[in-house]
């Protein structure tokens, strides 16, 4: 079971995701322990292993820094639900291993704090707080490819063996 750390609202960029003055360093959980600081100063403290992050339209525009994936992957979060991503973010999830959800009704459906369970093979959200499933289209074989090789480098790697 996952909570679901809800913010309502659109355009969260990747600065606030993890502000510039932590970019140097790639070490996750460095990154991890400044993970949405300025928009969310108490988030590193609440959140717990497999949580989720459930926000609203073009979640991760702003500049195209890696940073940002790896910094809520070191944070352990099990995987963002957004109406729609910034599509680098998007393509910088994937090509590090991590798993998106894009979903039009999650943040309408889910508040801060519910309970949630992802079946990610049949596209489901079970939200357990409210009592009701959210459907979104499962990601691509492709896709899920990088996702369980670890990563676009591994998934390279693996097919050259």
């Amino acid at each position: 079971m996952s909570i679901a750390h809800v913010y309502k609202r659109d355009h969260i960029n990747t600065d606030e995701i993890i502000p510039a003055r932590y970019l140097n360093t790639d070490d996750e959980m460095e990154l991890a322990s400044h993970c949405l600081e300025d928009l969310d100063g108490d988030f590193v403290n609440k959140v717990a292993e497999g949580d989720v992050i459930v926000a609203g339209d073009d979640f991760g525009c702003g500049s195209s820094r890696e940073h940002a994936v790896w910094a809520i992957r070191g944070a352990k979060v099990g995987t963002v639900i957004a109406r729609t991503f910034a599509r680098i973010f998007y393509r910088n999830a994937i090509n590090c291993g991590f798993y998106l959800i894009e979903s039009q009704d999650a943040i309408e459906k889910i508040n801060d704090g519910d309970e949630v369970e992802i079946d990610y093979e049949n596209g489901v959200i079970r939200n357990k707080t409210a009592g009701v499933d959210i459907s979104f289209n499962p990601l691509p074989d492709f896709a899920l490819e990088i996702i369980n090789d670890g990563g676009l480098l591994n998934h390279i790697t693996k097919r050259q063996e």
